[in-house]
């Protein structure tokens, strides 16, 4: 059923490889900009799709089924480019940020097979409030470290270093916090979803 909503969906997994084409390069400063813009139209049709299938009427299965999934190839797509690519290096820590971003794709993996799991004995389970932080964090994270990538450049991993110094590269600092963050809160609402699914686990 290709109604508006789910063309919008469709639209946001097409859109997908060519964030990828643009976020390839990590000096490539104009395809970083660009891959910025793609995200944010990315994440604002994730809005909408959402928001006309509601007021239209038209909440489909296909909907249902093809959303979670659009938002998941998305956030795993950017999350291994810009680690392969360094952007998930910083101060402090050097390559052990990525952990934060390994963090939240163990939890979507988890979280999806037990979705699927709990819908195979037509248990429900309500996305919360702390989840939608969750992924306001997660959003703003990837899209603060494809910023950084946009304005200063390849990050540093260590002060001193001839790239940028953290006080530069501010905006890639905040998309560090910001995905430490996120990962913190997919390990707090992923144990609230094991819990849920281990009361129907015999």
């Amino acid at each position: 059923m290709l109604t508006l909503p789910n063309l919008l969906t469709l639209s946001r997994i097409f859109a997908v490889p060519l964030l990828g084409f643009f976020l390839w390069w990590p000096d490539w400063q104009l395809g970083y900009l660009i891959g910025f813009l793609l995200y944010c139209v990315i994440g604002i049709t994730d809005f909408f799709d959402g928001y006309l299938a509601r007021a239209q009427g038209t909440v489909s299965k296909l909907g249902i089924f093809l959303d979670p999934i659009a938002d998941k190839i998305m956030v795993a797509a950017v999350i291994l480019i810009l680690a392969a690519q360094g952007y998930m290096s910083g101060p402090y820590v050097g390559d052990l940020h990525v952990i934060a971003g390994l963090v939240i794709l163990v939890r979507e993996i988890a979280v999806s097979g037990l979705r699927e799991f709990l819908g195979g004995i037509q248990v429900s389970v309500p996305v919360s409030k702390l989840a939608k932080w969750k992924t306001t964090f997660q959003l703003v994270s990837l899209g603060a470290l494809i910023l950084g990538g946009a304005v200063h450049g390849q990050p540093c991993q260590e002060v001193g270093d001839m790239c940028k110094t953290v006080a530069e590269s501010w905006i890639h600092l905040v998309g560090l916090i910001s995905l430490w963050s996120a990962a913190v809160l997919t390990c707090v609402t992923g144990w609230d979803y094991l819990r849920v699914g281990l009361k129907h686990m015999d």
